[in-house]
C-alpha cells in the first residue's frame, strides 16, 4: 500500500479512536433483548443483586456508545439519555407482548408464544425497531440504525428507526420487507414477506418531508405489495392484495388486488394456440 494513503487512513483512525464499531452496538442490543426477555439471554443470573448489577453495567454501556458515537452529546447529556431509556424499557416490553400476541394468533403454524419469541424472525426484527425507535426520538445520532441494521442482516427485514408503528404489530415470514423512514403504521397491521412501503422520489432534497405511507388500523397486506408515497394513506380495514403496486389513497374498508395475465402457449409443426385467461 502506498505510505501516503497509509498515513491517510491512519489519521482517520486517529481523530476518533473511541468510536464504537457497529458490532459493539448490536452486541449492546442482543444484551438489552436478553434483559427484556429471558429466551434471548446470553447470561445466567443466580440473585436479583447480580441481575441488577448486569443492568447497570448495562447502563454505562450505553453511555459509553452515546459518548463516542459522532455528533451525539456530551456526558451530561448521555446520562438524561440513558436515564430515559432505561425507564422506558416497561413500556417497550409491554409493546413487544402484544406483538407477539399478534403474531401467535395471525399464524396458524405458531405452537406457542414462546415459539414466536425464540424463532419468529418479524419478532426479531419488530425488537429491534421498538428498541432502536425508543433511541431515535431522543436525537441519538447513529446507534437506532445500527440497531436495526444488525436487525436487517440477520433476518432480512429492513425497518427505519423513524418509523412509527403502532399496536399489536405483525411480521410473517418477512424476509424482504421494508418499512421507510417516514412511515406511518397504525394498530393491529399484519403485512407478509416482501412487502415495500417505500418512497416515490428518492431527491436528497426531499429528506424532511413525509415520503412513505400511512397504513391505518387492522389493515392485512399481503405477499410483494409495494406501497409508495408520503401522501398515500390506505384507509382502515382495507387488504392489499400480494403484488400489489399502490401509489394513490385507497378508502376504508377497501379490497385491492392484482389482476395477472396467464398467457399458455402450445405448438406443433402446423400452428401455434394462444389461450389467455385471467384471474384476481
Amino acid at each position: 500500500m502506498n505510505k501516503s494513503f497509509i498515513d491517510q487512513l491512519y489519521k482517520s483512525q486517529s481523530e476518533n479512536p473511541d468510536c464504537p464499531s457497529p458490532e459493539d452496538v448490536s452486541e449492546f442490543f442482543v444484551a438489552i433483548l436478553g434483559v427484556l426477555f429471558a429466551d434471548h439471554s446470553r447470561q445466567k443470573f443466580q440473585s436479583l443483586n447480580e441481575f441488577e448489577n448486569y443492568i447497570e453495567s448495562l447502563r454505562n454501556t450505553l453511555t459509553q456508545l452515546v459518548v463516542h458515537t459522532p455528533h451525539n452529546r456530551s456526558e451530561k447529556g448521555a446520562s438524561h439519555i440513558v436515564n430515559q431509556f432505561f425507564e422506558g424499557l416497561q413500556d417497550i416490553h409491554a409493546r413487544l407482548l402484544e406483538d407477539v400476541s399478534a403474531m401467535f394468533s395471525g399464524d396458524p403454524a405458531a405452537k406457542s408464544q414462546l415459539e414466536v419469541i425464540r424463532t419468529y424472525p418479524g419478532f426479531y426484527a419488530i425488537a429491534a425497531y421498538r428498541i432502536a425507535h425508543a433511541l431515535h426520538v431522543m436525537n441519538v445520532h447513529g446507534i437506532p440504525r445500527e440497531i436495526t441494521e444488525h436487525a436487517h442482516n440477520k433476518t432480512g427485514i429492513d425497518i427505519h428507526p423513524g418509523a412509527k408503528i403502532g399496536h399489536y404489530f405483525c411480521i410473517d415470514h418477512g424476509t424482504g420487507v421494508v418499512i421507510g423512514e417516514t412511515c406511518v403504521i397504525g394498530n393491529h397491521v399484519k403485512i407478509y414477506q416482501g412487502v415495500t412501503l417505500g418512497a416515490l422520489s428518492i431527491n436528497k432534497e426531499d429528506a424532511d418531508i413525509k415520503r412513505h405511507p400511512t397504513i391505518k388500523d387492522n389493515v392485512v397486506v399481503y405477499a410483494g405489495a409495494t406501497i409508495l408515497g408520503g401522501d398515500t394513506v390506505v384507509g382502515h380495514d382495507s387488504v392489499i392484495g400480494g403484488n400489489v403496486w399502490l401509489t394513490r389513497s385507497v378508502p376504508p374498508y377497501s379490497k385491492i388486488y392484482y389482476q395477472a395475465t396467464e398467457v399458455h402457449e402450445v405448438s406443433d409443426d402446423k400452428n401455434l394456440a394462444i389461450n389467455k385467461t385471467e384471474s384476481k
